[in-house]
């Protein structure tokens, strides 16, 4: 499946008008600490696997 600038655009807009402009930021903020956590298990989990 292939979005372009207007499919984009739209969803973009749509998430805006669901959670408002202040809630954004911390969604983003959010999102990014919980992919920083889950590499870190995933790190974590190689470097006891190399161990092993």
């Amino acid at each position: 499946m292939n979005f372009g600038m207007t499919e984009i655009l739209i969803i973009l807009f749509i998430i805006l008008l669901l959670f408002g402009a202040k809630r954004i930021p911390d969604l983003a903020r959010s999102l990014g600490s919980s992919v920083k956590s889950f590499k870190k298990g995933i790190t974590d989990q190689e470097e006891e696997d190399a161990s092993s």
